[in-house]
Order: structure tokens, then sequence, then C-alpha cells
């Protein structure tokens, strides 16, 4: 006889996601996924059907809901993709334009043209370094580009998008405006001066809603039942971490996905240091703030370099590149720097361009592979080395979840070049795992605490590990070397 259960609704960049999560026993009865496209109509510019993603998440939920009709549904968790921004009519709820992507740079320039003095403020006051990632520049590209019939044009957040579209209602959840440039972390409201600088009229964004507070009850979608109440609401990477929180101090979060989020809790928000951002992870009774890595590139990067060397393989990205790699032992000299877009956290510099160096007449497919996944874990040590330097204690051990912590020598090279034991989620789709977590709560109830394997320890020794420490290094200064740019030099 089950108890009733939480839908857990994921809406990610490349999928949308459904568990049916029983309450008390935590045990997922069900799960799903739909994949969803993602358009690149110019260099830079990453867009997505924002019908097409609520539909994913409906499908996703319907697919899940029937393949255990017995069971009853008593709340609905959501967890979304962060900074990626939507437009649409009031009267119609139709889109406006298309969904710009947390990968969209198109507004990069714009970003750079901006006043230092604004920079400082959206830092002092949001937390965030001024990057065309976070939404606010997009909303503004969103106002000066889409148009409304009805001249009511809303923008949101994907989260507000989602609930617009289950409920009919208009909010944003906490954690999610707080990626947005334009929210005072202290107050955890719309910032006017921010507001201002963008060009955003209040009028246009949602009231700002605590992570579990009432975001109504489900209607009129096909294959969900109606009258269902929405109790949760979390960014992806939040929803991971507020999974990962109840294992102990000194534990920061890895999700790798098509980019990777490190973050580790904090009590307040005062914490600034360079190159990394402090964040609203979730706000219940109180606020519970993060300090958070943001990189660009890492399940991207393994895709890319999946369609160089997988020869017309038609299997998964993360599996061609994982097969290949673990062949050989080292990548043999090999370093890719995958600045597709410029490199985020911690060194948040646009004008990196993507290098692929160390390679002679002996370099083979199974070695570029094998800097792939190199790739990824340096650009984590990065963030984590970062935080440890402001405090060594944040960063004692790392969990790991998302699609590509499934890769084993991915695990293994991660500890390697951390030097610090990493734990993978035995479920990978922890971020929906998480906002359930919350739902649950919400409803008076405690789902067990996550289930981890077992945890790989750092083989290497510190002198090899400062080697391709230093090797990476020397490879992302060339990365750097554009007309202008910064030298890491000046930077260490």
């Amino acid at each position: 006889m089950h108890t009733g259960a939480v839908l857990a609704l994921d809406a990610g960049t490349s999928s949308a996601k459904a568990l049916l999560v029983e309450l008390d026993s935590g045990e997922v009865l069900a799960r799903a996924a739909v994949p969803v496209g993602l358009q690149t109509p110019a260099p830079g510019w990453v867009e997505q059907d924002a019908n097409e993603l609520a539909e994913a998440v409906i499908a996703a939920g319907a697919t899940t809901c029937a393949a255990r009709p017995d069971v009853s549904v008593l709340a609905v968790a959501l967890s979304n993709q962060r900074e990626s921004v939507v437009a649409w009519d009031a009267v119609t709820g139709d889109p406006v334009g298309p969904l710009l992507s947390w990968q969209d740079a198109r507004t990069a320039d714009w970003v750079a043209s901006l006043s230092p003095d604004l920079a400082e403020r959206v830092r002092e006051k949001a937390g965030l370094t001024l990057d065309a990632m976070y939404s606010a520049p997009k909303m503004r590209w969103l106002l000066d580009h889409a148009g409304s019939a009805s001249g009511s044009l809303r923008l949101g957040t994907v989260d507000s998008w989602l609930v617009h579209r289950l409920t009919g209602q208009w909010a944003i959840e906490s954690g999610n405006a707080s990626r947005t440039l334009l929210l005072d972390l202290a107050s955890g409201e719309w910032d006017h001066e921010l507001l201002e600088s963008f060009g955003i009229p209040r009028e246009v964004l949602p009231d700002v809603r605590h992570s579990d507070a009432d975001f109504g009850t489900t209607r009129g979608r096909a294959g969900l039942p109606d009258g269902v109440p929405v109790v949760a609401v979390l960014a992806d990477s939040h929803a991971a971490l507020f999974a990962h929180a109840s294992r102990g101090e000194g534990i920061a979060k890895a999700t790798y996905g098509t980019g990777t989020s490190v973050m580790v809790p904090l009590d307040d928000a005062a914490a600034r240091i360079p190159g990394l951002d402090t964040t609203i992870a979730w706000w219940t009774d109180a606020p519970r703030y993060a300090l958070e890595g943001n990189i660009l590139a890492t399940g991207q990067a393994i895709d890319w370099t999946a369609a160089i060397v997988g020869g017309g393989d038609a299997g998964a990205g993360g599996q061609i590149v994982a097969e290949l790699a673990a062949r050989v032992d080292d990548a043999g000299g090999v370093t890719l720097v995958p600045a597709f877009t410029g490199l985020g956290s911690p060194y948040w510099d646009r004008r990196a361009v993507t290098t692929l160096s160390g390679m002679s007449a002996s370099t083979t497919r199974e070695h570029l592979a094998r800097a792939a996944l190199e790739s990824v874990g340096h650009q984590v040590a990065d963030v984590a080395d970062a935080v440890r330097d402001d405090d060594p204690a944040r960063i004692l051990r790392v969990h790991a979840d998302g699609g590509a912590s499934n890769i084993d020598l991915l695990i293994a090279l991660q500890a390697d070049l951390l030097g610090v034991p990493v734990a993978r989620s035995q479920e990978a789709a922890l971020s929906a795992l998480g906002a359930a977590h919350l739902a649950a709560r919400s409803l008076g109830r405690a789902l067990p605490p996550i289930q981890l394997d077992p945890s790989v320890e750092p083989r290497l020794a510190d002198s090899a590990r400062r080697a391709q420490r230093d090797a990476w290094h020397r490879a992302v200064r060339r990365s750097r070397f554009v007309p202008d740019a910064p030298h890491l030099e000046e930077d260490a």
C-alpha cells in the first residue's frame, strides 16, 4: 500500500525528466525523460522553443503518472535550468520570441561595454559576476526584439514559465530570481537600482516567492492530475545541493551537465570571492545561501569531442569518450580548453578561445578523448581551488551528480585532480529528487538521505597532481591570449 507520492518535474537543457517519488520511503516508483531541442542560429546564440520545453515536461510527467496509476500524487515539485529567459503574452499566454538559453552569449559584447561601476553594484547587491550568462541581459534583448500584440509582455525564468503553464500563476522562486542580476540578496526582493540600470520595468517581472510557497494547483494539462498543489520550486543546481545538504559539513556539490555547477553552502550572503558567485540556494523559513562556480562547457566538451572521434558511432557522447579514454593511461600531452563561448568561473573571460594543444604525430583519438575528460576535471578543480584558497575547510570531499557523473574514469580523474574523495550520487536525476525532498518537507514529511556510491579516493601523488595542474594552467593562458585579453599570470 503506497502512502502517496511527489511528482518531481525537471526542465533541463537537453531533456525534461520526471520522477514519481514515494513519500516516507523515498523510492522512485517511476521515471521518464523526453528530449528537448536546442537551436544555434548564429555563433554564440543558443535558443530553445518555450512551448516545446513545457510540453516535454508535461509529457514526462504524464508518462510517469501513467506508469503507476495505483499511486496518488499528493504534490508536484519543480526543478529547472537556470538563467534562461522566456517572454510571453499576458493575454494569450503564448511565447513571444525564443527561449534564450543560459548558454546564450549574444549579449556578451553589450555586457562588456557596461560600466565597471555597474559590475561592482551587481557584485555587491546581487552577489554575481556581470556576465551574459545571467538573465538580465537576455531580458533586455527580448524587450528590444520581441513584441506583444496585446502590449502586455511578461518576462520570467524557466520556473516562472512552467508555473504559468501548470497552474496559471505568475511567480518566480527566490533562488531562480537570484540568478537574474536583479535581486538584492539580503532582502530577497527586486532591486530598483539594478532594474533601472538594465532597463527592465518592474511590471514585466513576476513576484518573488519562497522555494516552498504556494505556486497554485495543476489544471488542464493532459496526463497530469488536476488540483495537485505545486509546493516546491528549486533551480536545478540548488535542488541538487538541497539533496546533498544533509550529508554533513565540508562538502561541495558538483553537478555535471552541459556545463557544471560547483556549490558549497553558506550561512549568510556576505561572502565574496573573486571569480565565484554568492547566490540564494533556497528560501524557506530563512534564506540559505551558497558559494558557486559556474563552468560553461563540460558535458558539451565531451559531446563535442565525441562528434570528432566517434567515427560515426551512434552511441551517446559520454559513452564514446569514456570507452576511448579508458584505453590509454594519460592524454599523451594533449590538453583541451573548451572555451566555446569563453571561460566561466573562476576566469569569467568571454574572449577566451577553444584550444587543443600538445598534439604530435603519435596522438590518437584515445588521447583526445582522455583530454576531454581531463578538461572537465581541471575546470572543476579551478573552482575548488578558488574556494579552498579562501577557506580550505569548505571542501573536504565532493559529491557528484548529473549525467556525466556516470563516467567512472571521470570520477577517478576528478578525485586525483582535486586531491579529495569524490562520492557519486546513485540518482543521476538528482535535481528532480532534491526538489522532491523539499516538497516532502513542505508536506511535513522527510525523505531518507540520498544514497551515494562508495567514495573514490585520490591516488595521484602531489607532485604529479601539481605537474598536471601546471600544464592545464599553461593551456588556459594560451586560450586567453586574444587581443586585449588579460593574461592568467596577471591573475595569479
